[in-house]
């Protein structure tokens, strides 16, 4: 994942010179995930380079860059440090397009690595989707394997709009295959796919069907569409799992035509369960498949609580918990 990511900016930066990519500790260091390393040494240290630690400066300066004719792609070193740069997003990024009556638009693209899985407690582990999914004007990217993230990455760099770029810590390096309830190698190589060389584009706002099936549908992204394969494969429930890949714009079509075969639904997400992205996915569901359901909309999310350090892979929706979720709703 982090190869693909590195290669997607390494393509854009080749093909067009105003692409630029900087933040906290991406230039010499190569980010604090490696996400970055050898662009500042291939392309100098005026198309790549660090940062003061201010994510409103940085997102700032990418918005006004943008608005004269760059294309910044920018890392938050943690989805957690996002914050401040917040009301840059929502007042300034997401909104320059229609106030401006379309004399400028906002081409950048913020990266962030998001989710637990490194055992880095409250300030390194959250999952903010749900805050960016609720603004207009945003696009809203998580991938689940290294071929799609490189692909929509491209895309998000080439889009004309602002785009969100959630990167799940926990498929980086691997190990999870999401059968397990915790790592048994925390930072093992585990190939997660295969990526093609060169230049290629993931469809923003296309889904895609993991897994065919006629018994539930399971609508996952990012690390959960693992856990979503690992529970129908444990369970023997013939489920139809969704990796939604994009949730702003949502391929709701994929999504319908799913719900209304099968007539049950899971919603999966690593974030809190309360104000989660997954109430919205159950509620377009209610609202667009209610004739064609045999049973309630079920959401397995993380805790409502401060994300819990010490039970981090409790806290994780896994396999044990995804599948009494379906056979409840098998049985409703």
């Amino acid at each position: 994942m982090i190869e693909a990511i590195r290669d997607a900016m390494d393509v854009s930066m080749a093909r067009d010179e105003r692409v630029i990519v900087f933040g906290e500790d991406v230039g010499f260091f190569g980010g604090v995930f490696r996400c970055t390393q050898g662009l500042q040494a291939k392309y100098g240290k005026s198309r790549c380079f660090d940062t003061p630690i201010s994510e409103s400066g940085i997102v700032g300066s990418a918005i006004g860059m943008a608005a004269y004719g760059l294309k910044p792609c920018v890392e938050v070193q943690f989805a957690d440090y996002v914050y401040p740069a917040y009301d840059q997003i929502v007042s300034e990024a997401a909104r320059l397009r229609y106030r401006s009556n379309g004399d400028f638009t906002c081409p950048i693209v913020v990266r962030m690595p998001t989710g637990g899985g490194i055992f880095g407690g409250q300030t390194h582990s959250q999952s903010p989707e749900a805050l960016f999914t609720h603004v207009s004007g945003l696009k809203v990217v998580v991938p689940s394997n290294p071929h799609d993230a490189k692909g929509l990455l491209i895309a998000a760099i080439e889009d004309p709009d602002p785009v969100i770029f959630l990167e799940p810590k926990r498929l980086y390096n691997g190990p999870f295959d999401g059968h397990h309830e915790r790592p048994v190698t925390p930072w093992s190589k585990h190939e997660l796919g295969e990526v093609a060389d060169g230049h290629y584009t993931v469809p923003l706002g296309k889904a895609v069907i993991r897994r065919p099936g006629a018994a539930v549908t399971v609508l996952a992204y990012g690390t959960m569409v693992y856990v979503a394969q690992a529970a129908a494969e444990e369970t023997g429930i013939d489920a139809e799992i969704i990796d939604l890949r994009t949730l702003l714009p949502l391929d709701l079509e994929t999504i319908v035509a799913s719900v209304n075969k099968t007539g049950r639904c899971v919603v999966v997400h690593e974030a809190t369960l309360t104000s989660g992205f997954g109430a919205e996915l159950s509620a377009l569901v209610q609202e667009h498949c209610f004739y064609h359901l045999e049973a309630p909309v079920a959401r397995v999310a993380g805790w409502d609580t401060p994300y819990p350090h010490a039970q981090e892979w409790d806290y994780f929706p896994g396999p044990a918990r995804l599948g009494r979720a379906l056979l409840e709703t098998m049985e409703a």
